[in-house]
C-alpha cells in the first residue's frame, strides 16, 4: 500500500510540474465570452426565424370558411 501511495504521489507531483512549465493559459476568460456570446446570438436568431415562421403559417388561407 505504500508503495502505492508513493507512486501516486509521484505522478500527481510530476503532472503538476508539467502543468507549471506549461505557458499556454490565460486565453479561457476570453474564449468562454465569445462562446456564451455566440450562443445568445444563435439562440435569438432561431426566435427570430420560428417567429416569422410562425406568422407566416398563420397568415395562410386554407379556405376553411373560418
Amino acid at each position: 500500500m505504500l508503495t502505492y501511495c508513493r507512486t501516486l504521489w509521484n505522478l500527481t507531483t510530476a503532472r503538476i510540474l508539467l502543468l507549471r512549465k506549461d505557458n499556454d493559459r490565460g486565453e479561457i476568460t476570453t474564449t468562454v465570452i465569445v462562446t456564451a456570446l455566440m450562443a445568445v446570438l444563435a439562440i435569438a436568431l432561431i426566435a427570430i426565424i420560428a417567429a416569422k415562421l410562425t406568422a407566416k403559417a398563420n397568415s395562410i388561407d386554407l379556405g376553411l370558411g373560418g
